[in-house]
């Protein structure tokens, strides 16, 4: 009977539905604007995650896959900036959209101090997948600088700054396929231990097929004339959120600041029915807003460099310009523009709508980006007619090239504008002020009595609201035309007050 029974038992077990273990694929994530590595320490450990939009803490790199949606299709460029990813001509795919939401390395977890010689390593472990992959960092204009991979002559690891975020990185692949990464960081710690952190990434390509093959990715938004727009980075896949009230924008710092080094941003927030522009100071923890009056960038002569062939909206080939550039570099300036603000993002619909009104400056002064693969796309040039537009989607943070043609006092007059989820139309025109160059002192960018300003905005079309600098003069075509018709009017009016004067003396002498 016990045998039975035991049997019996086997075979009820036997036909009893098992429970499987409970196993999640990973999410699919976007890359755009992310931080494809967030280290941080705490204490004695180091942590390694992906941070995206949510959720705020990141994610285990092992719990998401990017792509195949959100990249870049393209080419090798010819030349020896790119050599680094291949035979020129190759085609290759990078996890990065295109010119903006580029995503980035970050070390901010980690306090400036905390480690020795305040550097984090950045090591690749392995590749494992179909082809060959580069890590790189745009660094200037159509140059880029390679930080880790696993093709001939490129470095296995990096040394990244504790604190900081090292933006404009772009993670490039030559074969289609998965691939996992895995990527360790390591700092030596002031006690003379050594902290560290692993993690595995899984990155899905897509067939690269560039511009002009079967089936090509979009690799540029469209542009109208004297309109462009940039490209709104995708949003992960998430249950629709119930809308939120807009939220007010707090009072800003007070204090004059001039700026030489460190990330900052400018970008509209609204409070009530009074919308205004302010720049956003990421230079401590937490940032701080500050009115544009109150501030004055500083382009210092570490940003020279020479204009290569073919960049022929900053000048002539050999021409000597000041360029702050898309991606961070030490003692340089960091600035880029943002749609983030939580007034913004809750209170507006649509897009924001940069408006560059005129540039008042001894030099030309252009605003562009560098693509994943070394090609530019002018967002700005004082050379042209002004007003020149720019839609920003919501939530977007943003960084461009700030090119400069001679050392001098810079004033910009911007313009943004909105539509609340109420309907009503808001503006606000605020001055950016820029000093270039060693020679030029940056407090005389502080405008007589433009102290800390109301921030109030939200007045119609913005044009009062100078930030206590006044209205501002163009430079460029929009302002040569005018000037040129007033200068054929002087000399005609001059010219006919000759010839009466000739008539009045002939007259006499009659």
């Amino acid at each position: 009977m016990r045998a039975g029974a035991a049997s019996l038992a086997a075979v009820v077990l036997a036909l009893a539905p098992t429970a499987t273990p409970a196993y999640a694929e990973p999410a699919t994530v976007t890359s755009a604007g992310a931080d494809l590595v967030s280290v941080a320490l705490d204490g004695d450990t180091m942590s390694l995650r992906f941070r995206g939009d949510a959720p705020p803490a990141g994610h285990d790199p092992a719990e998401v896959v990017l792509g195949p949606d959100g990249g870049l299709a393209g080419r090798v460029p010819d030349g020896p900036a790119f050599a680094f990813l291949g035979r020129a001509g190759h085609p290759v795919w990078a996890l990065s959209a295109g010119d903006t939401g580029f995503p980035a390395l970050d070390t901010t977890g980690v306090r400036p101090g905390a480690v020795a010689d305040d550097r984090v390593t950045l090591a690749l472990r392995s590749v494992d997948g179909p082809g060959t992959f580069t890590a790189y960092t745009l660094s200037g204009l159509g140059a880029a600088t390679p930080l880790f991979g696993n093709g001939p002559g490129v470095p296995d690891s990096a040394r990244l700054p504790a604190g900081t975020r090292t933006g404009g990185v772009v993670w490039a692949f030559d074969a289609a396929g998965e691939y996992r990464l895995t990527l360790a960081a390591s700092a030596v710690l002031r006690s003379g231990g050594t902290a560290r952190a692993e993690a595995t990434y899984r990155v899905k390509v897509p067939t690269i097929a560039p511009a002009g093959q079967s089936a090509p990715a979009p690799l540029e938004p469209a542009v109208q004339p004297n309109a462009r727009a940039l490209a709104a980075p995708k949003a992960a896949a998430a249950a629709p959120k119930p809308a939120a009230a807009p939220q007010a924008a707090a009072a800003p710092a007070t204090g004059r600041q001039v700026i030489s080094d460190g990330h900052v941003d400018m970008g509209p927030q609204l409070n009530g029915d009074s919308w205004t522009i302010r720049i956003k100071d990421d230079r401590s923890s937490p940032p701080v807003w500050r009115e544009t009056a109150d501030v004055v960038l500083h382009a210092k002569d570490k940003a020279r460099i020479t204009v290569p062939a073919g960049a022929d909206f900053l000048g002539k080939q050999g021409d000597t310009v000041w360029l702050l550039p898309q991606t961070q570099q030490a003692g340089l300036v960091w600035p880029g523009w943002n749609t983030q603000h939580e007034s913004v993002v809750s209170g507006v619909k649509g897009n924001v709508t940069w408006t560059l009104k005129g540039v008042n400056g001894p030099g030309r002064f252009a605003l562009f980006l560098t693509g994943s693969f070394g090609s530019e796309n002018v967002l700005f040039d004082s050379t042209k007619p002004f007003p020149q537009k720019l839609d920003i989607p919501l939530n977007t943070h943003t960084h461009g090239n700030w090119a400069f043609g001679k050392p001098g006092l810079y004033r910009l007059a911007v313009q943004m504008s909105g539509t609340t989820t109420a309907g009503r139309a808001v503006s606000a025109t605020k001055t950016l002020t820029i000093a270039v160059g060693d020679s030029t002192d940056p407090n005389t960018g502080f405008a007589a009595g433009a102290g800390t300003g109301s921030g109030a905005g939200g007045n119609g079309d913005g044009d009062a609201d100078q930030g206590g600098a006044g209205p501002l003069p163009r430079t460029g075509a929009g302002w040569v035309l005018p000037a040129l018709a007033v200068g054929v009017v002087l000399v005609a009016v001059g010219a006919l007050l000759m010839v009466l004067a000739r008539r009045r003396a002939a007259l006499r002498t009659r």
